[in-house]
């Protein structure tokens, strides 16, 4: 096995100032989202800068870690993640009409995030062993099969927003690999022939939701998230109403301001300034994480490298347009600003997996 030299000297201090300044901004959004006179510091606050620090611990330890090294505990550790995913199918706890966590007591942890990291670990150890048989398709049906497992306990809960990162991800990775643009291409059509029988297989909330994308429901009933997401954000006007001066969320009129929504509390407090900003931001950290992606020499790291970059940067994507009522509204977390601890924990242990494979020239 070649020998990488690791060197902390090789790390990206671009990168890094980046999600510092990315989880310092998030902070000051959950103290705002979740902000009362008597009680300042929140339990959620509380919990997020425990969630913000620990998960800084966990990408240190990552990036000093051996790359390879996941890749070899990649099959037991996306093994586990399907055991807890069943685990929480049954025994997990039951929040806003979902199973999607197991409570530990001091936090409930999400074993869905966990498939975002561990899929793609157990994917890249599949195809390093095979990789002589990487042009014929029926190589790839494994590796589709084992995405399509996860992505239907993730639904089963129900959570599609999880489900549509963790298939991204994992489809990312196989194009890389050489998986047919033809496959992709009968893919979408054979999708959207089935359509009509798809449609019957979501939650009534899923459809009500598909529903409001295309304008139909009642603002102040299947509307409300959406509509009070866009008043937030147009409020803001260019310079904003300034921290702690929110008033959507302040008086509640904002649902799950400091989760999904969190990008519009920004929008509001710091106007398009603050959100161009942002925006800035998270373009940099991806374009410069792609780009030195294509300096990676092991072909095997490369794509953990790109997958685990497109990643964030869909999650991202799809966060901002789903606020701004571009998309549907799916529950997707925005990367390093919005509450979760498990949702933290990945996306830095993510980003730790990432700095291994840089810092120790892959």
């Amino acid at each position: 096995m070649e020998r990488y030299t690791f060197s902390w000297r090789n790390a990206d201090l671009l990168i890094i100032s980046i999600i510092i300044a990315l989880l310092a901004i998030g902070l000051a959004q959950v103290l705002s989202a979740t902000y009362k006179t008597e009680v300042p510091f929140s339990p959620f606050f509380i919990k997020q800068l425990f969630g913000v620090l620990s998960g800084i611990i966990l990408a240190a330890l990552i990036a000093r870690t051996d790359w390879r090294k996941i890749e070899e505990w990649g099959t037991l550790l996306f093994g586990a993640t399907i055991f807890l995913l069943l685990c929480t199918l049954f025994l997990g706890k039951r929040a806003m009409g979902a199973h999607r966590w197991i409570d530990l007591k001091i936090i409930r942890f999400q074993p869905s995030e966990l498939a975002k990291f561990a899929l793609p670990a157990a994917l890249i150890t599949y195809l390093r062993n095979g990789h002589e048989s990487l042009k014929n398709f029926s190589f790839f049906i494994p590796p589709l099969t084992l995405i399509a497992l996860s992505a239907l306990l993730i639904i089963k809960q129900p959570d599609l927003g999880t489900a549509v990162l963790v298939v991204t991800g994992g489809l990312t990775m196989l194009w890389l690999a050489g998986l047919s643009n033809r496959f992709f291409i009968m893919s979408t059509l054979i999708a959207l022939a089935a359509a009509p029988i798809l449609w019957h297989t979501l939650h009534p909330y899923q459809k009500k939701r598909i529903a409001v994308f295309f304008g139909e429901g009642d603002p102040k009933k299947e509307r409300y998230h959406i509509e009070q997401s866009k008043i937030a954000i147009g409020s803001g006007g260019i310079f904003g109403k300034g921290f702690l001066r929110g008033t959507q969320h302040a008086l509640h009129y904002l649902p799950e301001a400091r989760t999904d929504f969190i990008f519009s509390v920004l929008c509001e407090e710091w106007g398009f300034l603050g959100a161009f900003f942002a925006i800035v931001l998270y373009t940099i950290l991806y374009v410069r994480m792609f780009i030195l992606t294509r300096f990676i020499r092991d072909t095997y790291a490369q794509y953990i490298a790109a997958t685990l970059t497109a990643q964030c940067a869909i999650a991202t994507l799809i966060n901002m347009c789903m606020v701004m009522g571009m998309m549907p509204v799916v529950g997707i977390p925005l990367p390093f600003m919005s509450y979760g601890v498990s949702n933290m924990w990945i996306i830095l242990m993510s980003i730790g997996w990432y700095f291994s494979i840089i810092m120790h020239r892959a």
